[in-house]
């Protein structure tokens, strides 16, 4: 299953001493540190932040800020066995998907197509997506296949775009990174984002 939904903007140029700063990171995990975030633009679909120079201070204003987006997925899910088979014998199982139904909400802001939240975790959710039908659901079986009662399943998927030597970058993040970059978002503060092996993913976000 797919869950993606990232779309962001935002691009500054940092001076050589900052592109050294970067380089005499660690090997495995990088720093990268940003400006005070802005609002985002309505329905975005991703994040994007600006990186501060070695001395500390912020870079040029004008630059787009960081955005953590946190895109929520409902999607039926349905279960095939073929006829005759026992329930001890789940590798003959099948499963199929059907209809989804997504949000992107950016920086915590609720989105226009939200139809509920913020749940426990601070996040956003769509309408439930139409259930599949009976004739949907005929349809996907092969031979004398038996279909189970479809079941809606939740995910999350959550990414962050920032500026990095004067490229604006995204990358996958976690929960604990995003629910980071909400607060900061909310106090108008900076972010030091701590990035992954080869700079794949973000692993960690201190609000300064």
């Amino acid at each position: 299953m797919n869950y993606l939904s990232s779309r962001f903007s935002g691009v500054s140029r940092l001076g050589g001493s900052a592109i050294a700063a970067l380089l005499l990171s660690l090997a495995s995990c990088n720093e990268v540190t940003t400006g005070s975030p802005t609002s985002p633009d309505p329905e975005p679909t991703a994040a994007s932040e600006t990186a501060e120079n070695s001395a500390g201070t912020a870079a040029p204003d004008g630059t787009t800020d960081y955005q953590a987006a946190a895109t929520t997925t409902y999607t039926w899910q349905v279960e095939y066995t073929p006829g005759g088979v026992s329930a001890d014998r789940p590798s003959d199982r099948r499963l199929e998907q059907f209809e989804t139904a997504s949000v992107t909400s950016v920086n915590g802001v609720r989105p226009e197509a939200a139809a509920s939240g913020p749940d426990e975790k601070g996040l956003w959710w769509p309408a439930l997506p139409p259930e599949p039908t009976v004739d949907q659901l005929e349809a996907q079986a092969r031979g004398d296949e038996r279909a189970s009662r479809p079941e809606i399943l939740k995910s999350v998927d959550y990414a962050i775009t920032f500026n990095q030597a004067g490229e604006t970058v995204t990358l996958p993040t976690d929960y604990d990174v995003y629910r980071q970059a909400v607060k900061a978002y909310e106090r108008s503060r900076p972010l030091k984002l701590t990035l992954g092996p080869q700079d794949e993913s973000v692993i960690k976000a201190e609000i300064l």
